[in-house]
């Protein structure tokens, strides 16, 4: 990743707009900065979600809070708990997130 022609700043997430995304199951709440070609956010996976699809964007996710379930198309399983995080190139493993407990987590892609 090349990070290029953003100035400092500072971004206080409690003024950043909330959107709604359903699941298969349950709820995903974004809050989405852009900074150039790179969005950052914050996603608040609630209790019971499940993605709606496999996902080939390529991220880097840290959870906060929770517990988030990751199944990649080849059937391995990872979970994340608070202070983990992944990485995953675009177009590399499709994957999918899902959470029993709900979850919060910071995302760049």
């Amino acid at each position: 990743m090349q990070i290029s022609d953003i100035p400092f700043g500072t971004t206080d997430w409690s003024t950043v707009p909330r959107t709604e995304h359903k699941g298969e199951t349950g709820l995903a709440t974004w809050q989405t900065c852009h900074f150039g070609k790179i969005r950052v956010r914050m996603v608040e996976y609630s209790p019971g979600y499940l993605a709606d699809h496999w996902c080939v964007k390529g991220h880097i996710l840290l959870c906060l809070e929770g517990e988030l379930t990751t199944e990649l198309a080849d059937g391995r399983v990872f979970v994340l708990k608070p202070g983990m995080s992944y990485q995953v190139a675009d177009d590399a493993e499709p994957h999918r997130s899902s959470t029993a407990v709900g979850a919060k987590l910071f995302i760049v892609d």
